[in-house]
């Protein structure tokens, strides 16, 4: 009955504070105009921790009933988000509470912000759950890795409808302001639910808000105020550290700002963050560097599949300087006999992921060296994973993957429960078409155990999956952990 679910629904907004106890009869009659409803009357039943996502399935199966959307996952999440807007404080009321807590601390600011985030249902923390999460342990440390099962499937109405759809380029793209508020429509999600908080870094507006697909803890975006492409220069070194010194309990970090090595948006200046340490952080420096003009700055090599160089030092302007010195010369690099060439036929290829962070009174910048040359052999990338190992990953290896985190297709799910019954009945993957692509990987490494039975037959798979994204990292380091590749990366370092 929709006065129940209503009630349930106004109680989770006044348990989570989302609701304060004044407005009480406003959020009922947002919630009944969207119902279409004229009347109300309070059931008798009372009701405490209230679960967000029963009530709304009840609201949404309601809104179905009644005709107001089509029962498909496109139409439910689109309305469902109308439907908790009716919760939500207006953006100013956010913005003036969380620089009010961050008068108290940076942390106090984010806890506040990030469990706003999840009570509104913009992170939607039952999806979140189905996350598949493990970590395997590596000659570089603890990896972690995730399946995605977070996002919605595609939704066949939904597709359908899309195609029919007038284009709009409203929002221009996901991560512009314009997002905050908006109803979405079936090819652009909605974000009524949505709140971000703005802030300046490098004399400019930028915006600080969470990823609704979390991957890690806290995991936030940061985004220029403008619709403006992404790009590795001395500026973005600057930000990356003006935020930092906003909030030093923070990681901040870039994609890299071409194809193949980049994220998946290059067209919006943004970066990503969050509370949380990454094997790469955890990683120790192998050898130490000194560069001519910075002997006062700490540098080193990172013992990492990636090819990366630390450098650390209290002033955070030291290195801004010296980040800037290593792009320049790194853009313009070319080693023949380490198949490292700055540019092909005018197109450029050497860029940089950098990751800011501070530990205790001491700024660190780490740059990871990115090189994206395709050839006939590697046509998607020579610091790509290699396509014996797409069958687990294909996709970029961009930031998150860089720091230590593989985030995998949820298709994965599927195909290793499927794969496990394989392995478990003696039948050979390469029969089923849906797992033909693993084959050779499950003959190679099925030797290795002597007992494989119904109890750790998953466990297997995982610890497998896992080495086989240590070896995609391994793939997308220009120079190798090997005598030879780091003779490679010296020789760059000396022309610093």
């Amino acid at each position: 009955m929709l006065n129940n679910s209503i009630k349930k629904l106004v109680q989770y907004g006044l348990e989570t504070g989302l609701v304060p106890a004044c407005e009480r009869n406003y959020t009922i009659n947002l919630l009944l105009d969207l119902f279409r409803q004229d009347d109300y009357e309070e059931p008798a039943e009372e009701y405490e921790n209230v679960d967000l996502e029963e009530t709304l399935g009840e609201l949404l199966d309601e809104a179905v009933k009644r005709g107001l959307i089509e029962d498909s996952i496109g139409y439910r999440d689109l309305f469902d988000t109308k439907i908790m807007n009716c919760l939500m404080p207006r953006p100013a009321q956010v913005q003036e509470k969380f620089w009010k807590e961050y008068d108290k601390s940076p942390e106090t600011a984010t806890d506040f912000f990030y469990k706003l985030s999840q009570d509104s249902d913009y992170i939607r923390r039952y999806r979140i759950k189905k996350d598949r999460k493990w970590t395997v342990d590596s000659p570089y440390g603890t990896i972690d890795i995730t399946i995605n099962l977070s996002k919605p499937e595609k939704d066949p109405k939904a597709i359908a409808a899309a195609k029919n759809a007038k284009q709009s380029s409203y929002p221009k793209c996901l991560l512009c302001m314009e997002n905050e508020g908006y109803a979405g429509r079936l090819n652009h999600p909605a974000r009524e639910n949505h709140r971000i908080i703005p802030i300046t870094i490098n004399d400019s507006g930028w915006g600080f808000q969470y990823s609704p697909y979390v991957y890690y803890n806290e995991h936030c975006i940061v985004f220029n105020g403008q619709h403006v492409p992404m790009k590795i220069e001395r500026n973005a070194f600057v930000k990356l550290f003006d935020f930092v010194k906003l909030f030093p309990h923070y990681f901040l970090g870039s994609n890299a700002d071409l194809p193949i090595v980049g994220g998946s948006i290059l067209s919006h200046d943004h970066f990503q963050g969050g509370h949380y340490t990454f094997a790469m952080a955890k990683a120790p420096m192998e050898e130490s560097v000194t560069i001519p003009g910075y002997e006062d700055v700490e540098a080193g090599i990172v013992h990492w599949p990636l090819s990366v160089l630390r450098i650390r030092h209290r002033d955070e302007k030291r290195l801004i300087d010296l980040a800037s010195h290593v792009l320049e010369n790194w853009r313009g690099y070319t080693d023949a006999d380490a198949f490292v060439f700055a540019e092909t036929d005018g197109e450029p290829h050497n860029t940089i992921t950098p990751i800011a962070r501070k530990v205790g009174d001491t700024f660190e910048l780490d740059l990871t060296l990115r090189n994206n040359i395709t050839t006939e052999e590697h046509p998607l990338g020579v610091y790509h994973p290699h396509a014996e190992y797409h069958h687990i990953k294909k996709e970029n290896i961009g930031l998150i993957e860089v720091m230590g985190l593989a985030v995998l297709p949820a298709r994965l799910k599927d195909e290793l429960e499927l794969l496990a019954s394989y392995i478990l009945e003696g039948r050979d993957p390469a029969e089923n078409e849906m797992l033909q692509k693993h084959a050779d990987w499950v003959k190679d490494f099925l030797p290795k155990y002597k007992d494989i039975n119904q109890d750790n037959v998953m466990d297997i798979l995982q610890e497998e999956v896992g080495q086989v994204f240590v070896k995609v990292l391994e793939d997308a380091g220009v120079y190798k952990c090997t005598p030879e590749g780091r003779a490679a990366f010296r020789k760059f370092l000396a022309t610093l």
